[in-house]
């Protein structure tokens, strides 16, 4: 008995230390369990052992499979998880196919919102291709104290903001859906008017019918876009890109660089943007190598005549003449699927804002011009009702020209700075999306088939600049 007591006083210190930590004393309802554990031992926790046969054989793996499912999801929740990237969006700084060790810890673990999940999956169960969570009980938003906060040019996993709503169809799960309602909406309204010729609140008013008509034809064809679905903030795809933006900054982007506060933000060392390339005759096998191109960058190439090169690959083939017959930066810049889509900012993805990145506290003066911007904090995010009458901004049925933020903010961007689903599309990221941060590469496989990386293996991600 005194072993036994020995390791429930162990127990019980590490269990106590852990609630005091998180701040939920709730879980003062399991100590008597404990005890039962270690001490008392009325209820019979392994029953199947008295048992003869299959049963015992059969329980005997449930039982092992059960806490390992049990022990997998305490450790993802409050301390680390796995990530695979898997897009080019970080391109060369993080490559498709590294596996990252994510530490909950750095920034915080959040407490779940959605408790009940299956361990190892995000949202949905393989195979069967349904919810692997229950959306009762929701809890608010709390974070436990961490190491550190996210400070700038780190690189942050989070969930997707604008995964709230998508639609359910596992061929538009991916799409953004707010861009996809207003992308058809435009298709539907081709005789449009000019919004720079109207008022701010006939703007608002437009481009909210715009997105009404591409979301009721979406609601008009279940058998192509499925229904529209709901997530939970914790159980949306996590994405990973690099902070270059933190709250209370003002950002703006001017020929592709990033300003801070009016100064120019430090590029990473790997950044790329896309290069309108003429091939004389194919590039050589050794050279794709020496340079890192991927097989998904020619690909791009074939298709659009352009590819994303870091500054050294640009420098490198514009020596080649016997290779290259035209190379010069990709300047095309869309504008009506760039945050805010119903702002009418005439901004590019080159070239953007100046906005101010939210802080948790701050007081913002609105006015019909800037809410386009802030929009989705106020009402999305930070859950208040928002409403534009004759000219006048309502918030909660109360009459304002200003807001206090409740939460900190933000803006994150792909080092592959052409070829990035980021802030530019779907604005802000709250403190409540914020996951964890990399910490290094546990493993790394190209998916061009070319073998495991073994320099990128335990790699830091902070030594990634």
């Amino acid at each position: 008995m005194k072993k036994q007591w020995t390791k429930f006083i162990i127990v019980l210190v590490l269990y106590l230390l852990f609630l005091f930590w998180v701040k939920s004393w709730w879980g003062l309802l399991v100590v008597p369990f404990i005890f039962d554990i270690y001490i008392t031992k009325k209820i019979k926790w392994q029953w199947w052992r008295e048992s003869e046969g299959p049963l015992r054989f059969i329980m005997s793996w449930v039982d092992a499979l059960v806490f390992a499912l049990v022990a997998v999801y305490f450790i993802n929740l409050f301390f680390f998880q796995n990530y695979v990237i898997p897009s080019s969006s970080l391109e060369k700084s993080l490559l498709t196919g590294d596996y990252l060790f994510v530490s909950k810890v750095s920034y915080g673990p959040r407490i779940p919102e959605t408790p009940l999940t299956m361990p190892l999956t995000q949202h949905t169960l393989p195979v069967v291709e349904c919810k692997s969570y229950i959306e009762w009980p929701h809890w608010d938003y709390r974070r436990v104290k961490g190491f550190g906060k996210v400070e700038l040019n780190d690189i942050v996993v989070f969930n997707y903001p604008s995964g709230d709503t998508l639609c359910s169809n596992i061929r538009y799960q991916a799409d953004d859906f707010y861009r996809l309602c207003y992308m058809l909406g435009y298709q539907s309204y081709p005789n449009r008017p000019n919004p720079d010729e109207m008022s701010a609140e006939q703007r608002l008013k437009f481009y909210q019918e715009l997105y009404q008509i591409g979301r009721a034809q979406i609601e008009a064809n279940p058998q192509e876009y499925g229904s529209i679905m709901t997530r939970p903030t914790d159980r949306r795809e996590n994405y990973v890109k690099r902070c270059v933006g933190l709250p209370g900054q003002t950002l703006e982007i001017k020929n592709r660089v990033v300003y801070l506060d009016g100064k120019p933000n430090k590029e990473p060392d790997n950044v790329q943007y896309t290069y309108r390339l003429k091939l004389k005759q194919n590039l050589p096998e050794e050279l794709i190598d020496d340079l890192g191109i991927t097989n998904e960058e020619l690909g791009i190439l074939n298709a659009m005549g352009y590819m994303p090169m870091t500054q050294r690959t640009a420098t490198e083939l514009g020596k080649r003449k016997d290779l290259v017959e035209t190379l010069e930066i990709n300047t095309d810049a869309e504008e009506w699927d760039i945050y805010p889509l119903n702002g009418n900012k005439h901004w590019t993805r080159d070239n953007y804002g100046p906005v101010w990145i939210p802080n948790k506290g701050e007081t913002l003066m609105l006015n019909l011009d800037i809410l386009p911007i802030y929009e989705r904090c106020i009402r999305a995010y930070e859950g208040n009702k928002l409403e534009v009458k004759n000219g006048k901004i309502y918030i909660n049925d109360k009459q304002t020209d200003r807001y206090t933020f409740k939460m900190d903010y933000y803006w994150m961007m792909g080092d592959n700075r052409h070829n990035s689903a980021d802030s530019r599309y779907w604005g802000f990221v709250p403190e409540d999306h914020i996951v964890g941060k990399p910490i290094f590469i546990w493993w790394s496989s190209d998916p061009d088939g070319r073998g495991i990386r073994w320099s990128r293996l335990f790699r830091f991600v902070d030594n990634i600049k």
